[in-house]
């Protein structure tokens, strides 16, 4: 099934959601971060990435979808750059578990499906051991998928490199400065382009399709 746009929460009466509800007791939830990605890229990657594939699966499935939550725990959040605005582990654990609590008791949501973009342990951990009565919680990292020979340099993506930058260019262009771009040991962002990453995103969003929703019908 396929609708014509995302069932974005923030944007739909409480009439509207309890009839969506009455089609799939499902919720995606973006989570992303607020923090930096290189000179080139701006704060809110994991955000907008995200955003985009929580918007592109709720409108491919029907299924509602959560505001984002743009604040993550960071590798350094002592120290953190122009900008970045990072949460502890405790303090990211609470707000889902409130949001996942209040949507459950209150709105009889039954699947919850949390995408995020950062693969830092803690960040990981606050997620995965939400607590739930009765619903079941899916936790999709994007970038602990397998993108096999879909990417140049081998390895974990490292931030402001090959696989981010590519995504970006791809989904948000203008939002890019290339010419800002360095290369460095771990991370090449010289190496992306906005036709691999238009190849990157439907190979993510595809493979949360099929791993959180299924065969569609």
């Amino acid at each position: 099934m396929t609708d014509t746009h995302p069932w974005r929460l923030k944007e739909m009466t409480p009439g509207a959601i309890h009839s969506r509800l009455a089609h799939s007791l499902a919720l995606i939830v973006p989570v992303g971060t607020t923090e930096q990605h290189g000179a080139h890229l701006p704060l809110g990657v994991d955000t907008i990435i995200v955003e985009r594939l929580a918007d592109d699966l709720s409108a491919r499935f029907g299924v509602l979808r959560a505001p984002a939550i743009e604040y993550g725990v960071n590798a350094s959040p002592r120290r953190p750059r122009a900008g970045g605005a990072p949460l502890q582990r405790k303090t990211l654990h609470r707000v889902m578990n409130e949001l996942i609590e209040a949507w459950e008791m209150g709105a009889g949501v039954r699947e919850f499906i949390v995408l995020t973009a950062e693969g830092h342990e803690p960040h990981q951990e606050a997620l995965s051991t939400i607590l739930v009565q009765e619903a079941t919680v899916q936790v999709v990292d994007v970038f602990a998928l397998d993108f096999g020979g879909l990417l140049e340099q081998p390895g974990v993506p490292v931030h402001g490199g090959e696989l981010d930058t590519s995504l970006l260019l791809h989904l948000a262009p203008e939002l890019v400065r290339m010419s800002e771009a360095r290369d460095s040991a771990k991370a090449h962002p010289s190496l992306a382009s906005a036709e691999k990453g238009a190849r990157l995103y439907t190979f993510i969003r595809d493979k949360i399709a099929a791993s959180c929703f299924g065969p569609e019908t």
